[in-house]
């Protein structure tokens, strides 16, 4: 017998804390149309909850929900987080990490949103969810990705995705330093940032991190959920990040670069490294990598490397083929 609505919804929802009409009508196989009424059923149900309108329309499973609509204009990231924090019993219920690590993230991501977004208008989401609890900051402006790729002048917003996940990126160096939202994608248990028909989701808990498509929308979405007892610290997060006070590490998923699971040119690797000068260590995890060219492990491991003396680059989760070319690329460096 072929697994029924619920079991397929429950299914999605244990890869994402929300799921669209699209994700359940590819799933079973059927029509968006069918797909939509089992969503319809599973709401009226109590099952699910509708969030958002037309194409953005989100389905999760039901919490407590507190929703808030703020002026952009002279707003104050502080007095907001005060003001929906002090409501909350699920955040005085929480652990103190987890309440500091809502703070910190909170802020930060609304702060961004005042600053870049150009929206007239802010809406915060403080939800709660099994064990779980966190925020989206939600605005109808340029969306965060075309916002970078204008002001940073790639060629599309994937480019501009990529450069935002290597940390220190920012339109406004002179107002913000840009680790904030690499910082916010590194303490969450999911952080997903859904902008300009793209979704970034750092899955911390599975320690994947992918891009996926997202139904064009107006504006920027982002999410955090953390445990509520969580003990990750912040602390701990900034002393492997920036050990000397400054952030000279960072961590890159390698395929997030490329749309497949090879990476062989130089020019791919010259992507991949650009802007990377401003670290002093540099990890990159080659998870669901199945294989890199000699190009590029050789642009990667011993060109590179040769003009940026006192940078250390440590691969990581290679499979056998890739971690031959690696060190194949990293002897000549040594010869």
């Amino acid at each position: 017998m072929p697994p029924s609505a619920e079991e397929i919804v429950n299914s999605l929802l244990t890869k994402s804390p929300s799921l669209q009409t699209r994700e359940l009508a590819a799933a079973m196989g059927i029509s968006r149309q069918a797909a939509h009424k089992h969503l319809r059923r599973m709401v009226g149900a109590g099952q699910l909850t509708r969030i958002g309108q037309g194409r953005a329309t989100r389905y999760e499973r039901p919490g407590r929900l507190a929703v808030e609509t703020w002026p952009s204009s002279g707003l104050s990231e502080d007095r907001v987080w005060q003001t929906v924090s002090g409501s909350s019993e699920a955040i005085r219920r929480a652990s103190p990490e987890a309440r500091h690590a809502l703070h910190y993230a909170f802020t930060e991501m609304l702060n961004n949103a005042i600053d870049h977004s150009r929206s007239d208008e802010l809406q915060t989401r403080l939800f709660e969810a099994d064990d779980s609890v966190g925020f989206e900051v939600i605005d109808e402006g340029i969306g965060a990705f075309e916002n970078v790729r204008l002001g940073l002048r790639l060629d599309d917003t994937l480019q501009a995705l990529q450069e935002l996940s290597k940390g220190k990126v920012t339109t406004r160096p002179e107002a913000h330093t840009g680790e904030g939202i690499f910082f916010v994608s590194k303490l969450a248990d999911l952080f997903e940032l859904d902008s300009n028909g793209l979704c970034w989701i750092v899955d911390n808990l599975r320690g994947d991190m992918t891009v996926r498509p997202s139904p064009p929308r107006r504006g920027t979405r982002v999410r955090f959920q953390i445990a509520a007892q969580s003990s990750r610290s912040l602390d701990a997060l900034f002393r492997e990040y920036a050990p000397d006070l400054t952030f000279s590490k960072t961590r890159i998923v390698v395929a997030l670069f490329e749309h497949g699971v090879r990476f062989v040119s130089r020019s791919e690797a010259k992507r991949l490294l650009s802007g990377l000068e401003k670290f002093s260590e540099i990890v990159l995890d080659f998870a669901r990598v199945e294989a890199v060219g000699q190009g590029f492990a050789d642009e990667v491991f011993r060109v590179w490397p040769r003009s940026h003396e006192g940078i250390g680059i440590t691969p990581i989760n290679m499979i056998e083929t890739v971690a031959f070319m690696v060190d194949r690329a990293r002897a000549s460096a040594e010869s």
